[in-house]
């Protein structure tokens, strides 16, 4: 603790001394000229400096002996395994680079890769990024318009998909929704295909037209859709390139990607990365929160689809010169051991993981894990929205033998980093991301700015800028300045409630759009949720808040229960007491549903706002991101 305080203290006192001398430690064509401009609302970090993502993720270790260390295992649903060392993964991303500028891409151009969690997912961003063309990630599990307004909103001028893909028993048709969320499209050229499943099907449905044949004969046209794009098969437009492709210079502010996150309201926001700001956070808080190791294998068990994806699975395990582990498939799949065997198998040493996935491991019971070793792990993580005590305890027994740390980490797809997360060397409190990682001013205050009381809820927020966070929203600064910068005069606005107890530890509560009002009490929904779940019947819990012409709110739950446990007004009532133990005579839930499924993103987050609008009868919105 004395050292994570001093460090703290001497990191906030000095911010642009602790994150130059971080910088300093990565590669750069071209040293800045001044560490910060932050001219309010808009920060920009090491101005003057030119490197790239990918010079630092590949390049540098080209002429070291990490050129022949593993850099990817990945393994299929199918338990087969491809390996990349860093030099076959270079090779692999110079060659797609040189597939991109073949057909025309250029420093700047937008590419949308809608791929599932295979290779060819990374070798694409990691290509995108070396000739400094932007990449937009869309999740592969998104509907066929979801992907329509994230490629016409980027504008879009590559579009990367598969031609379909296992999930869980599931083919997932991934081509067709492409074919039909182009169908009106005016910026997209070319569409590469990778042929994760062969198909006698898709074989029988190519259809070479007259149009292919004179702009590129080696395409393939792949479906019947007039377009006035060309679909190109990944391996034949690979097998062409050459294993050499310079990296571009790229100011440490330009664009590395692009990345939507939805809102409870609205279309999605395109969040802006840039390379060199990014780049430093995303490597100094993976370095010192699992505290990495050169022999490390590390798995987070998220998607590219997401920010956890681009930053922990992909981009900052290269760039700390480890080895990164990847399983294509489910947690359940294809069984409910199956992270487990791959841990003891693989001899993963840090394992990053969601509270959702741990709570849905739960409900199997324990009895399970004790045939696995799990001495190969050295620290656990958690990501994604806060861990409630009881998950937090569970996976500390069961899976971390009660010995190894969890990195409760708080962050955002704005942050781009972690914000709030302990470190190993520290004292750790189940359900508590600890406090703000160095050289992060975060607080929690009132709707006026002013810090609240110790144990009180209030909003997150952070007061001065760090690295990796948000250039801006694409092609929409208003929205940039109204959702983050103009809630809360002169900080950043997370949206997230929190409380932060007498040792200064801080307490996620849920987002700010899920505190339901009871009489004047401010309840979060997650909280509400932590109390069920603490009930040892209860796998999941989700809580919504219903109109009260009275109460001004009132709680109803939706519970899914572990399994073998029966329903009953009993267990409803029993229920109802746990959460006025927990939470107090104020917290009472006035409806409990027992049900089988919630509806979820495929990232496991519960969709909130779904429940509350069926139970209201108002539309539901955007359901791209739910997986049923």
């Amino acid at each position: 603790m004395l050292d994570y305080e001093k460090t703290y203290v001497e990191s906030i006192k000095n911010p642009e001394i602790f994150w130059e001398n971080i910088a300093k430690e990565l590669s750069w064509y071209k040293p800045w000229d001044k560490v910060l401009d932050w001219k309010y609302p808009y920060a920009r970090w090491f101005v003057g400096g030119q490197t790239n993502i990918v010079y630092n993720a590949l390049d540098r270790w080209q002429n070291t002996d990490i050129k022949n260390k593993t850099a990817l295992i990945w393994v299929s649903q199918e338990q087969t395994e491809r390996r990349f060392t860093y030099g076959q993964l270079n090779e692999e991303v110079s060659k797609f680079a040189n597939g991109l500028k073949s057909l025309g891409v250029k420093k700047g151009d937008k590419i949308t890769i809608y791929l599932p969690r295979i290779p060819e997912q990374f070798i694409a961003m990691l290509a995108c990024l070396k000739i400094g063309a932007v990449h937009s990630v869309v999740y592969s599990g998104f509907s066929a318009d979801a992907l329509k307004n994230r490629v016409e909103d980027a504008q879009a001028k590559i579009v990367i998909c598969s031609n379909s893909y296992p999930y869980g028993k599931k083919v997932v048709e991934s081509k067709k929704n492409v074919d039909e969320a182009l169908k009106e499209n005016k910026t997209v050229e070319h569409v590469i295909v990778v042929e994760r499943m062969k198909s006698d099907e898709i074989r029988q449905s190519q259809i070479q037209s007259d149009k292919t044949s004179e702009k590129n004969s080696d395409s393939i046209q792949l479906n019947p859709i007039p377009s006035d794009f060309i679909y190109i098969w990944w391996h034949e437009l690979m097998a062409k390139q050459s294993t050499e492709c310079p990296t571009e210079m790229m100011e440490s502010s330009d664009p590395s990607f692009i990345l939507y996150t939805s809102g409870t309201t609205g279309k999605p926001k395109g969040i802006i990365h840039g390379h060199g700001g990014y780049m430093v956070g995303i490597y100094a808080t993976l370095k010192y929160v699992f505290d990495i190791k050169p022999d490390d294998i590390f798995w987070s068990t998220a998607d590219a689809g997401w920010i956890t994806g681009h930053s922990y699975i992909l981009y900052s395990p290269l760039i700390n010169g480890i080895t990164m582990f990847v399983y294509e498939g489910t947690p359940d799949f294809p069984d409910i051991e199956i992270w487990w065997r791959l841990i003891d198998k693989y001899k993963v040493t840090k394992f990053y993981t969601a509270p959702t996935a741990v709570r849905a491991l739960m409900k199997f019971g324990e009895d399970h894990l004790k045939k696995y070793d799990f001495s190969s792990l050295k620290i656990l993580g958690s990501v994604g929205e806060p861990i409630n005590p009881e998950a937090w305890l569970w996976f500390y027994k069961h899976v971390g033998r009660e010995k190894l740390p969890i990195m409760d980490t708080w962050w955002q797809t704005e942050t781009g980093m972690f914000m709030i997360t302990p470190v190993p060397s520290v004292k750790l409190k189940p359900g508590s991301a600890f406090k703000p990682f160095f050289g992060i001013d975060a607080d929690v205050v009132d709707d006026k700015g002013n810090k609240v009381p110790t144990n009180t809820q209030g909003y997150l927020i952070v007061r001065k800028p760090w690295p990796a966070m948000l250039l801006d929203v694409y092609n929409n600064p208003t929205r940039y300045k109204e959702t983050y910068f103009e809630k809360i005069p002169n900080v950043y606005f997370a949206g997230d409630s929190a409380k932060i107890d007498e040792d200064g530890f801080y307490w996620i509560v849920g987002r700010n759009d899920d505190v339901i009002k009871v009489s004047g009490h401010r309840l979060g929904s997650a909280e509400l949720e932590s109390a069920f779940v603490s009930n040892t019947k209860v796998a999941e819990a989700a809580v919504i808040g219903k109109p009260h012409e009275v109460k001004g709110e009132s709680i109803k739950a939706f519970v899914i229960l572990k399994q073998g446990v029966v329903p009953s007004d009993e267990l409803k009532a029993e229920l109802v007491q746990t959460v006025r133990k927990s939470i107090g005579p104020i917290a009472t839930p006035d409806e409990i549903d027992f049900v089988e499924k919630l509806p979820k993103t495929r990232s496991g987050k519960i969709m909130r706002r779904v429940l509350k609008a069926q139970e209201l009868g108002l539309p539901v919105g955007d359901t791209s991101t739910l997986e049923s």
